[in-house]
């Protein structure tokens, strides 16, 4: 019979039987996500100063936009890896 490692060899240790994140991953995904709030928050206070200028410049503007757009999302990403689905 031939060995089958896939089905009897070590499971990944970042994930329990079942799914779940271990709580070494879970608080690394909780520091990640703190980070990014973070950056978050910061790229919202340079928008705001850069908007205030007369003379803003746009294309800076635009890029600043599209990077907490790209926060925004990842932080949204990160709080679906660690909220459990829940089936209705």
């Amino acid at each position: 019979m031939p060995h089958l490692s896939f089905i009897s060899g070590p499971r990944s240790p970042s994930i329990i039987p079942g799914g779940l994140m271990s709580t070494t991953d879970d608080k690394d995904l909780r520091h990640k996500l703190a980070q990014l709030r973070q950056e978050h928050r910061d790229m919202d206070e340079a928008i705001i100063a850069l908007e205030g200028l007369v003379e803003r410049d746009q294309l800076r503007l635009t890029r600043l936009k599209k990077r907490k757009l790209s926060l925004k999302d990842e932080i949204a990403r990160l709080e679906d890896q660690l909220l459990p689905d829940i089936i209705a």
